[in-house]
């Protein structure tokens, strides 16, 4: 075939076909220049990331196998990390109540068990001493005492059944019984005498005769008592003869008590007296008047009569308490109770005994 006429074979590329190839070529290795240096920056870039882990996790603590392996099988809470629990909470004060304690502490308890009593001694010391289950006790019931007019009385059913009484010495100087028994007293102990606490010697009250006569007159029941010091049974026999001897024709209704007390603020000829030998004296005293005919009474505070004496040796005579108390706390059986050391009644100037009697002597 024949080819056109501006067809030259032996022809080459002319100027302008050559610089388009050149420029074109210019851009391409531009461009892969561009490309490769950008992926060089990229491979910098990695590797500094690359490098700085590295170096993080060589400054970090390195946990051994061991201690991966204890954590990783823990079934610890993150509350159980809570370090405050290691600090006890801060205690308060709870109130001790019968109901709080062990119940073999409270039986155990003197003041709670019913088996003991408190005795206040007179240098104010306090004691709970067992009740002996072997002597006889009272029966009252102290929810039947009245006290009117300041005189103390007890009622069974509704009916009073006790007497109303004063013990009396020559400390009360001259006393109008025909007041007293107005004011309703019912009887009166008198003192008929002591022994001295230092000499020994015996003492008939100056105002006993008196006393035991107008008392009588004014119908009133009568009583007498006599403060001992007695350090041997002789000596006691000694004091009971002496009240007897002296009673007159007078007719007396009401116990002769034995009356022994501790002296306070001095020292006395009864302080070393054992508690056999105090029983021995009082029983001597006793003894010699209900041989004369005449009912007896032992006179105490719940402290002689629980620690000085033995009154299980004594339960045959009956007891004459003294304690200033709204209810007596002295467990044991008694006749008469002392209940106020700061009494007043008419007929008697300034302060006076009372007692209560829960039997009427007047009838034995």
């Amino acid at each position: 075939m024949k080819l056109h006429d501006d067809y030259d074979e032996h022809s080459g590329m002319t100027p302008t076909v050559v610089m388009t190839i050149v420029a074109v070529t210019v851009f391409v290795a531009a461009i892969l220049v561009v490309v490769l240096l950008l992926n060089n920056g990229k491979k910098n870039s990695g590797n500094g990331v690359r490098n700085d882990v590295e170096q993080e996790e060589s400054t970090s603590p390195i946990i051994l196998s061991s201690e991966a392996d204890e954590w990783k099988g823990s079934n610890l809470h993150p509350d159980d990390l809570d370090f405050w629990d290691k600090y006890p909470p801060e205690e308060t004060e709870t109130p001790v109540t019968e109901e709080s304690l062990p119940r073999e502490q409270v039986e155990n308890d003197p003041s709670t068990d019913g088996k003991h009593t408190l005795v206040q001694y007179a240098d104010g010391s306090e004691e709970w001493v067992l009740i002996s289950p072997y002597l006889p006790k009272h029966e009252y019931d102290f929810t039947r005492l009245v006290c009117q007019s300041g005189l103390m009385k007890y009622y069974e059913n509704g009916k009073q059944v006790s007497y109303v009484g004063v013990d009396v010495s020559k400390l009360q100087d001259y006393i109008d019984f025909v007041k007293v028994k107005k004011a309703g007293i019912d009887f009166v102990m008198i003192r008929a005498g002591a022994r001295g606490y230092g000499t020994g010697q015996l003492i008939v009250d100056e105002y006993f005769s008196d006393n035991l006569k107008r008392a009588t007159d004014a119908g009133l029941d009568v009583g007498i008592y006599f403060y001992s010091q007695a350090i041997t049974k002789d000596e006691a026999v000694e004091e009971a003869n002496l009240v007897l001897q002296n009673m007159g024709e007078y007719t007396i209704t009401y116990p002769i008590a034995f009356d022994m007390e501790l002296i306070t603020n001095d020292t006395a000829r009864t302080d070393k007296l054992s508690k056999t030998e105090r029983t021995n004296i009082t029983k001597a005293f006793l003894d010699t008047v209900e041989a004369a005919g005449y009912k007896s009474v032992i006179y105490g505070n719940k402290e002689w009569l629980m620690k000085e004496i033995d009154m299980s040796k004594l339960t045959a005579y009956d007891v004459w308490l003294a304690q200033s108390a709204d209810i007596p706390d002295y467990p044991y059986r008694f006749t008469m109770w002392q209940y106020n050391n700061r009494g007043s009644v008419d007929g008697i100037a300034g302060m006076v005994n009372l007692n209560i009697s829960f039997i009427d002597y007047s009838e034995k």
